[in-house]
Parts: structure tokens; sequence; C-alpha cells
């Protein structure tokens, strides 16, 4: 039985699929500790694994920060970006990194696993390998290891190939690290002279390419190709999805009715104004020959309009399971997970997503020629009705999704997880 100790930021998309990797560890018979907020203290413990708080200090919730940072509210741009660089991820660290430190102090662990966003485990992973254990990362967010051949991560800018693409992503790099990120990288390079006695080892956003193991679940057809890619990075293929057990809705049968059917939801945090994507989705399908389906991610079926037109059916969830290998197109915010569900089942994807890595997802979208990429955070029911009538009509979108969804299914996501993790229960390194 080997000892893993989870770390993961307060943010429900982040912990939500690491509880899923604990479960599968326990399973396995393993022993596993995870960190992170209070407020999910309960969904740790039905998982199996120990909770642990993290500090207040570290405990801001990701999912409504102006809560704490009611001046983050009249950001916008790069402003918004540093701001939230330094509250919301730098400035935790040194807690963070208490609480891992603690942790460690009380029983050893064969592995710390983490996601990207917790800067605690880049502080660890500068402290000497001889005197800590392994940094895992888990890429639960589109890849953002550093690359010539890409641009840097957060931008949503897609490859150029060749020498003209390796200039523009050296000159946004240099701008990026050098100028307009530069006072966050100081500050993070000061919490890590503070904590550990050496500065971060390069940009603050790049740590986890820098980890000891770097386990990305996606399949390489839905990344950006990189020449340059660490040997530490390990492609897994996405999480499994989890067999739902909800009751279907009374409207179900209507999916026989042997119309093309449209999903589209905001997901499950950023649901608060359906103005951005699911109402103008309604309102451009609703003289199309389609049947739309809507999930509120949890709010009340009545946060929609009562007069809503005869083609859509809402549900506060359905089950993803049951219900994407029956769709034509599934029109999004841009969520990693869901995105990824609807591409195993060969679903292209109209996406509108600009926020946080909701960018980078719809950015790969766009590229990989599996959906349309609107490019914004709030859709037009114009744009949207053009990309939907697009998709549906231009075989080449679901023949690229296919083939994602194709190398998706073929993965073995905790195959490779586990191969990763044996060896470096063997040897200490992973290549």
């Amino acid at each position: 039985m080997s000892r893993y100790l989870i770390t993961c930021t307060p943010a429900h998309g982040h912990v939500i699929p690491l509880l899923q990797i604990a479960r599968h560890l326990i399973a396995r018979g393993d022993d596993v500790v995870v960190i992170t907020s209070p407020r999910y203290a309960e969904r740790v413990e039905a998982s199996g694994a120990r909770f642990v708080a993290l500090p207040d200090a570290a405990d801001v919730d990701l999912d409504d920060p102006n809560d704490r940072f009611p001046e983050r509210e009249t950001l916008t741009g790069p402003a918004a970006i540093r701001f939230d660089m330094s509250n919301l991820f730098i400035r935790p660290g040194a807690a963070q990194l208490a609480a891992v430190r603690a942790e460690l102090a009380a029983a050893p662990v064969d592995a710390v696993l983490t996601e990207p966003l917790f800067i605690g485990a880049a502080l660890l992973q500068r402290i000497p390998r001889s005197e800590r254990p392994p940094v895992v990362v888990l890429g639960i967010v589109p890849l953002g290891v550093r690359s010539r051949d890409a641009a840097p991560f957060g931008l949503g800018a897609t490859p150029i190939p060749g020498v003209l693409g390796r200039l523009r992503n050296t000159a946004l790099r240099l701008v990026a690290e050098k100028i307009v990120f530069a006072g966050a990288q100081r500050e993070a390079d000061d919490v890590a002279k503070s904590e550990v006695g050496r500065d971060l080892g390069g940009f603050v956003l790049d740590w986890a390419g820098r980890a000891d193991a770097y386990v990305q679940f996606t399949v390489p057809e839905f990344e950006y190709p990189r020449s340059d890619l660490p040997s530490t990075v390990h492609f897994a293929g996405p999480l499994p999805s989890t067999p739902s057990d909800r009751q279907l809705p009374s409207w179900w049968p209507d999916l026989d009715s042997g119309r093309p059917i449209v999903h589209v939801t905001q997901g499950t945090v950023a649901n608060s104004d359906f103005t951005q994507l699911v109402l103008p989705t309604i309102e451009a399908l609703a003289d199309r020959d389609v049947l739309v389906v809507v999930s509120t991610g949890g709010r009340p079926i009545d946060a929609l309009p009562g007069d809503l037109p005869a083609n859509v059916r809402a549900a506060e969830y359905v089950p993803y399971d049951r219900l994407l290998p029956r769709i034509d197109l599934l029109v999004t915010n841009g969520g990693y997970g869901g995105v990824q569900q609807a591409l195993t089942h060969g679903v292209p994807v109209v996406v509108a997503g600009q926020t946080e890595d909701k960018i980078e997802v719809s950015a790969r979208i766009g590229w990989s020629g599996a959906g349309i990429n609107l490019r914004t955070r709030s859709a037009t029911a114009p744009q949207v009705r053009d990309a939907v009538d697009r998709v549906l009509s231009d075989g080449s979108y679901r023949a690229h999704a296919a083939s994602i969804g194709d190398a998706m299914r073929a993965s073995d996501a905790w195959g490779a997880l586990d191969g990763v993790l044996e060896q470096l229960a063997h040897d200490g390194a992973v290549v």
C-alpha cells in the first residue's frame, strides 16, 4: 500500500476531478490524504480520503473570489490577471506549503499529487529532491508546459508553424514575463526565497513543467504539438466518466424524435448569468428543426424564462453518460471535463469561454477542427445560430471530433497514472 498527499486549490472544477483520482487510488488499496478548503470536507471524506483543511490564509474561494476581494470586480484584462496571480495563487502559497510541511512531518508519503494552481507544491518542488517526496502534477486543465512551439499559457493563442511562430511565441513570452507579469514573478520569487531559500526556478505559470512528473489527462490529439516537450510529461487520456444514477427527466423520450439534438450548458459554477450563452442559444435555435436540451447546472429551472420555445427541454442536471452518446452538438462555455467527455463520444463543440483556463480550452476546440471557438464570453444569438448551422451542415467538424474521440476511447487514464506512480516508487524519476 502506498500513501499519497493530494493538494488542491479551493475551486469546484479542480476538487471534483482530484477526488475522482483519490477514489481510484483508494480503490486500489492506497492511503490518501487531501488538503483543500473546509467547504469540501464532506466530499473528501465521502471519497474515502482523509481531509486536512487549508489554513485561513490559503482558503480563497476561487469560484467566488469577489467575496473576499470586492475590488477585483472592476478589473479587466492584464490588470485582472495580475491581481488574480498575486492574490488568488501566489500569496496563499506560503500557507499552502506550511500545511503540506505539517502533513509530511506527521507521516511520510510516496508522492505529493497536485493540480497546477497550487503554488504550495511549486514551492515544495524547489526543495532538494533528497529532502522531499516526488511532486506529481495532475493535468486537469489544458497543458501549460513552456515550449518554443506554443504561446504562453492563458492567451488563447493557437500555434503558428515554423520560424514565424517561434518568433511570435518568444516575443509574447518576453512581454508576458518581463513586462506584463514581471511584478507577479518578483513576488513569487520573493515568497520562494523566504520559504525555501531559493527563487521559483522560472516563470510562475510554467512551474508545473518543472515538476518530477506531469500526468496530463488528455490525448496528444487535443494538445498543441511541442517538439521540446519534457520527458516528464505523460499523456493519460481524459478521466473516465462516472455513471450517473440521476432520475431521467420526464421529457427523456422526446430524444427519440429523430431531430438533431443540441445540448447547451454553462456548467455548475459560471452559470449565474444565463444571458452569456444559454439564453442566446435558446433564442438562436427557436426556429430550427432541432431539439435543444438545457442543463442549468443545478440552478432552479425557473431561473429560465417561463415561455421557452417548443423545441427546448430543460433540467437542473442531465446524466451525461446517457445524454452525450445521443447528441449532435455541444454548446458550452468551455469546461475542460465536459468538453472532453463530449469529444470522447465524437461530439463537435461550439464554445464561448474566455475566462480562467476556458480561453485555452476554447482555443484548442477551434485549432483542432472539432468545433467553433466564438472567441467571446458572452455570445449573441446570431453568433450561436451561425456556428450551430455550420457545424451541423459541415461534416468536417464531426470528423475531427470523431478522430479525437477515437484516441480518447483508446486511452487508459488509470493505467497511465498507475504507471507513472509505480515508476516513481521504483527509481524516484519518470522519463
